[in-house]
């Protein structure tokens, strides 16, 4: 027995050393690492194909502020699908307290930051409404999340061109629009995006630094595990929900400053570029893997594509094609890591064996 053991601890050895092209191995395999690099490939082409047009200051700010919104709802799609959920609701919900929000502020008649406030109150508000409803059906009538969210989707939706008589809202105040939806903190950098780094940045610290994110990852892991360490699946499920829906609501005010209207019917795709953009981000579909700063990156991805297809004069639905095929290959690359994992080995790519990354030998 003392051989074995003997023999064994020498293998793990062998297994654990590093040398230089073993690190360049793993660090190849980081899935962060590859998201960036797929993101600085579709750069490169687009920079190569347009130099004059695509790098400029003007065409990176806007790929910032379209990738804002998109930033904000990603941080509660990204809580939502590491507890092995789904929210289909988030675009329609932004929809909605956009709706409702510009009622509220065109009723008060007032065009200052006072009545901003409340605007901005209420659309949170609104969004923290649907996401507790998506909660506890989920968590305590034990809906499925697609089958919830994609009912709420409807409802959303439905409610609100109900409320306008299927016509956009226009009465956001000039300051909100001028000050958020338009304006710069400093020289060109776009008030609107910093609000969304600010929201990035707190998902961040909250997923990755807090009990909370770590009771998230504990219930897409394995919530019946979870139950048994004292972790209140239910109810931390119900709070996972609203947050994606208060994050939606915020989001909604934010559109509704950025577009001066309520977009009804502007958000079909949202879901889609959401969900997508986090799953890229390398946030697994099976639950208890995923980050923020993936998320972000993940996001990038489809607001580059848009981008690029409109400066080369590429019609646009192509980009519905690309992002959804780079969808299917995040999730078939997922699924494949999973089944490694449960073998007991890791995902190997054979181009990544001139770095190092093949099966090492073991010496006995």
């Amino acid at each position: 027995m003392t051989s074995i053991a003997s023999k064994e601890n020498d293998e793990t050895a062998v297994l654990d050393e590093d040398p230089p092209k073993g690190r360049l191995a793993r660090l190849a395999r980081l899935q962060a690492l590859q998201i960036v690099l797929v993101l600085v490939v579709i750069i490169v082409i687009f920079a190569v194909l347009r130099p004059t047009t695509f790098l400029t200051p003007f065409n990176i700010r806007g790929i910032v502020v379209n990738t804002s919104i998109l930033a904000v709802l990603g941080v509660g799609m990204t809580f939502v699908i590491i507890t092995g959920g789904i929210d289909l609701s988030v675009g329609s919900v932004l929809v909605f307290s956009g709706v409702i929000a510009d009622k509220t502020m065109a009723a008060m008649g007032g065009a200052g930051w006072g009545t901003a406030t409340v605007g901005i109150v209420v659309a949170c508000l609104c969004g923290l409404g649907w996401g507790l409803v998506n909660g506890l059906l989920i968590a305590r009538a034990r809906v499925p999340p697609l089958i919830v969210t994609l009912g709420t989707l409807g409802m959303a939706l439905g409610f609100s061109q109900i409320i306008t008589g299927g016509i956009d809202l226009r009465d956001a105040p000039e300051v909100l629009v001028n000050t958020v939806g338009f304006g710069n903190i400093v020289g060109q950098i776009p008030t609107l995006s910093v609000i969304a780094l600010f929201v990035v940045v707190l998902g961040g610290i909250v997923l990755h630094r807090t009990r909370f994110g770590l009771y998230t990852y504990a219930v897409g892991s394995n919530a019946e595990a979870g139950r048994r360490v004292g972790v209140r699946v239910d109810r931390h499920l119900v709070k996972v929900y609203a947050l994606a829906g208060l994050v939606a609501g915020f989001a909604g005010i934010l559109n509704l400053a950025f577009f001066q209207s309520t977009t009804i019917s502007g958000q079909s795709n949202t879901n889609l570029n959401v969900i997508a953009g986090v799953v890229i981000g390398g946030t697994s579909l099976f639950g208890g893997v995923g980050s923020i700063f993936g998320t972000v990156i993940g996001l990038f991805i489809p607001s580059v594509l848009q981008n690029g297809f409109v400066i080369l004069g590429v019609q646009s639905f192509w980009q519905q094609v690309v992002v959804g095929a780079v969808l299917i290959g995040a999730v078939f690359v997922d699924q494949a890591r999973r089944a490694a994992a449960l073998r007991g080995s890791s995902l190997q790519f054979p181009f990544l064996s001139r770095f190092g990354s093949g099966p090492r030998k073991v010496n006995r």
